[in-house]
């Protein structure tokens, strides 16, 4: 059989030992952070900390965008987190003006940031030229949940998620190809597979409501 064979039974350990300890750190992480999403009521804050910071916006910002009284998006953003250090992804602009005659009667900009445990809103009067940032950060172990969940971390995580997870089942496969030869430990192992899949199966058909 050629999961028998000498050659594959040798980078079926190799591998198996190598994933293991690449993955000795994330799979910790994924274990005790599936007991914090299990269990938020034990360790996430149901308070966020709060804070909230007023800017005064420079005219010269204001006057940077392609249409009068609105600034440029992009030079927007950079400015707000130089002075309040905002982190996570801004959601894009909601920009409202009424003008009348070239001048600006009412106006106003209101967009988010998000990111793992923590996010930011942001209201901008234009008439009054000010900024009110709030922000609301939900804890370390908020950060660590929505890690877990690959919640507002961005795509390279969640890329980082799914490799994570093809490892590991490489990591899975090699621990049965390690096993084949082995008579008396296979017949072992798939009894507590079947038992383990016993159960699991038991306590989701009889237990989950």
């Amino acid at each position: 059989m050629l999961l028998k064979n000498k050659a594959v039974q040798l980078w079926a350990r190799r591998l198996h030992i190598y994933i293991s300890m690449a993955l000795l750190l994330v799979v910790l992480f994924f274990s005790v952070t599936g007991i914090t999403l299990n269990r938020p009521e034990l360790f996430v804050n149901s308070q966020p900390t709060v804070e909230e910071f007023t800017l005064k916006l420079p005219d010269a910002l204001l006057e940077s965008g392609p249409s009068a009284f609105v600034p440029e998006e992009e030079d927007l953003i950079q400015y707000l987190q130089n002075q309040v250090d905002i982190s996570g992804s801004p959601s894009a602009m909601e920009v409202f003006t009424d003008v009348e005659g070239g001048k600006l009667l009412e106006g106003e900009i209101s967009f988010d940031y998000k990111g793992p445990g923590f996010n930011a809103t942001v209201f901008i009067d234009l008439t009054t030229k000010e900024a009110v940032i709030e922000k609301s950060h939900y804890g370390v172990v908020a950060v660590l949940n929505d890690l877990h969940k690959g919640r507002n971390s961005g795509d390279v995580w969640k890329w980082f998620i799914d490799i994570t997870a093809l490892l590991m089942v490489f990591f899975v496969l090699t621990g049965v190809c390690l096993l084949l030869p082995k008579k008396k430990t296979l017949a072992t192992s798939l009894k507590w597979t079947a038992l383990g899949s016993l159960i699991t199966l038991l306590i989701f058909f009889f237990a989950v409501p």
